[in-house]
């Protein structure tokens, strides 16, 4: 009889999907990470004429087209002054595809990855389907990833670690000497640094700075996506772009997974690229206020949160019990052990929803806190 891969069964439902389904229809909704903004019009229209004219019936080429790819190319070197051959980018379905090729193509059976605890839910399922042994390393009291941390976790077995910047679920902005000490030990351990930088343009205080930008060999990869940038969850466009050596293996992943990115979806991302990007600055000015009258929300409540500096999610600490009775009153958060162990005593609150919609919900967690406390 056939029974399951070893790989497949150390991998679970997401802990996120256990409490969108615990919750009621009508409960306020402050787990989803996705904005909660309309797509650009122009990236609609990028693809509706697309469509229209017979151009996303085909496949396209298994990198993505080459306009897409010089798109991308022209927004590195327009906002982060990174050159980027074009050559060198894979159009993926979504940051998520990105991630699992990156991996699938560095990582050895019994290897090691390394990434944030509390971290994106999708580091430690990735790495046991790669047949990796995930390394999880806890975060600074800020929620940052502190450097010397994973340098003292690398080892002889490590095939990879991962930067997410700015980071979900903490919502945590690492520094520009951060960056560049990720970079420092990518070149002197010969290691590979992934650097998921889906949030990358919400960003509140500092700025966001990439490892490939310091590194002095390939041992850098970034992925990205226009998911959260252009509020295009559903469009499943992201991106992966390295030294020309590391794009042909995970090509060879990508080709036999998936062959091309949605070919309608392509022709939306290049025009939300190459299109005015008011938007993205509307969004970001309008995630910023939310954040804002959270973190009040929260201090009133009693709460302790370390500001997030970019994304749109918060992590408070909160009482035993708390998350468990805020969902029974009809707001959906997600308990921290959901990201790692070290997310324990946690809750990751996403504030895309309207200033309205936070305050009631503010309210209600309010009552949580004084029925647990």
């Amino acid at each position: 009889m056939t029974e399951f891969s070893r790989r497949v069964e150390q991998v679970s439902i997401s802990g996120i999907r256990e409490v969108f389904e615990a919750a009621g229809e009508d409960a306020i909704n402050l787990g989803l990470g996705q904005p909660d903004f309309p797509t650009p019009e122009h990236a609609r229209e990028g693809a509706i004429e697309a469509i229209r004219a017979g151009e996303a019936d085909e496949y396209t080429s298994n990198k993505g087209t080459e306009s897409l790819r010089e798109a991308i190319s022209h927004r590195y070197a327009a906002d982060r002054d990174i050159e980027v051959d074009p050559d060198d980018v894979i159009a993926t379905a979504g940051g998520s595809e990105a991630l699992h090729i990156a991996l699938e193509a560095h990582v050895d059976e019994g290897q090691e990855v390394v990434f944030p605890d509390p971290g994106f839910v999708s580091y430690d399922a990735l790495t046991h389907l790669a047949g990796g042994e995930p390394k999880p390393v806890a975060l600074r009291d800020d929620l940052t990833m502190d450097p010397a941390a994973v340098e003292a976790a690398i080892t002889d077995d490590t095939a990879a670690f991962i930067v997410n910047s700015p980071a979900n679920p903490t919502g945590a902005v690492q520094s520009p000497e951060d960056m560049r000490e990720f970079a420092r030990i990518a070149d002197e351990h010969d290691v590979l640094c992934i650097s998921d930088e889906v949030y990358e343009h919400i960003v509140f205080e500092g700025e966001h700075r990439s490892p490939i930008e310091f590194a002095e060999t390939d041992n850098v990869v970034v992925v990205s996506a226009c998911s959260k940038t252009y509020s295009m969850t559903g469009w499943r466009l992201g991106w992966v772009t390295g030294s020309n050596r590391r794009i042909e293996r995970m090509l060879r992943v990508h080709q036999y997974g998936q062959a091309c990115a949605t070919a309608a979806a392509q022709h939306a991302a290049e025009a939300a690229l190459t299109g005015p990007q008011e938007p993205v600055d509307e969004m970001v000015a309008a995630f910023e206020e939310r954040r804002d009258v959270l973190l009040d929300g929260l201090a009133d409540i009693g709460l302790d949160c370390p500001t997030p500096k970019g994304a749109f999610y918060a992590m408070p600490e909160v009482p035993e019990g708390f998350v468990d009775e805020v969902i029974d009153r009809g707001v959906v958060v997600v308990p921290g052990e959901a990201f790692g162990e070290h997310g324990e005593g946690y809750a990751r609150i996403s504030y895309a929803v309207n200033v309205e919609t936070l305050k009631e919900a503010l309210s209600i967690m309010g009552d949580a806190y004084d029925a647990v406390a």
